[in-house]
């Protein structure tokens, strides 16, 4: 039997239920990003999946953490979890994997939405990319720093203004619009205040990932080139024009670094590269290595993120510690 329900409760009803109304269809209506040269129509992610720390912390630090279906994270970022201002939002989401994200993986959660940079957690070579997530239904957004990479446009945006660029377009995305601003206008005036050196003379830095017969390091488009640059001093292979990569150790010696950057996760501790470098000949002569100057960043620090100033702020300090 059907029941019909009088009209003066039907427009109470309507009333009532008038401002959500308009709240859905508010968050139904799509927005347009540009991501890595292309024009994407979202619409709010209800299950959305973020890859690593770059992906989970920018979603954290907006206040998405409840919104979250989950994240998927190697367990070599397991120190910078622990060492993570969003340490629990990382125990309230459910994490989806320990290795690299998949298409299997994001299906599985029945994802409708996927957080990850090109050649990280997108690649051809592993099956998984924003097309071929497209054609399971499940939208994508690319973390802007790897753009540089990314299909023909290449799209060239210098680390800590690609960070903004993605806390913003995500705001927009989630439809906190307002709380984005407010994180990138109070990242931005932390990093105008980080104090530079006084001679006005950058240090020249090298930052080092692992590897022995060929270093993995930052070039130009790898968070750390600006995190440096921020507190006054120099990649000294800030001119590749790469994010993560490898080179051979003859330009690092010749670049003579004073300060070495030592990334610190957890196969690889900072201390065991300590003792490589300080061991190995062809650095014998270098400044860096002479002097005892090292800095340990957290891999969580290292990778795009929010955690990029207070990694600036953090190597400032110990540049002026020492003298630079």
């Amino acid at each position: 039997m059907i029941r019909i329900l009088p009209l003066v409760l039907v427009a109470g009803l309507l009333t009532g239920c008038g401002a959500s109304v308009r709240q859905a269809a508010e968050t139904d209506t799509p927005v347009t990003i540009s991501n890595c040269g292309r024009e994407i129509s979202y619409r709010t992610p209800q299950r959305p999946v973020a890859y690593e720390v770059s992906g989970a912390e920018k979603m954290f630090s907006l206040g998405l953490a409840d919104r979250m279906r989950g994240y998927v994270m190697n367990k070599v970022a397991d120190p910078a979890i622990a060492g993570s201002p969003w340490r629990e939002d990382y125990s309230r989401v459910e994490r989806l994997g320990t290795s690299r994200i998949t298409r299997e993986i994001a299906v599985n959660a029945k994802a409708d939405w996927v957080l990850a940079g090109w050649g990280s957690g997108f690649s051809e070579e592993r099956g998984i990319t924003p097309q071929l997530l497209d054609q399971v239904g499940i939208s994508s957004y690319m973390h802007t720093e790897t753009c540089w990479n990314f299909g023909d446009k290449k799209v060239d945006v210098p680390p800590l203004e690609a960070l903004y660029a993605d806390l913003e377009n995500l705001g927009r995305i989630f439809r906190v619009e307002q709380r984005a601003r407010d994180l990138v206008a109070g990242l931005k005036d932390r990093v105008a205040k980080v104090s530079k050196p006084a001679n006005g003379r950058p240090a020249k830095v090298f930052v080092y990932d692992s590897g022995t017969d060929q270093p993995y390091t930052a070039g130009r488009q790898a968070a750390p080139n600006d995190i440096i640059s921020t507190a006054g001093a120099r990649n000294v292979l800030g001119d590749l024009k790469k994010g993560w990569t490898s080179v051979g150790w003859e330009p690092v010696v010749q670049a003579a670094p004073e300060v070495i950057i030592i990334i610190d996760y957890a196969d690889q501790p900072a201390e065991d590269k300590r003792k490589f470098l300080e061991s190995f000949p062809a650095l014998q002569a270098v400044p860096a290595v002479q002097h005892d100057r090292y800095f340990v960043m957290s891999y969580g620090d290292a990778v795009s993120g929010p955690r990029n100033v207070k990694a600036a702020e953090d190597f400032a300090a110990y540049l002026r510690s020492v003298g630079r």
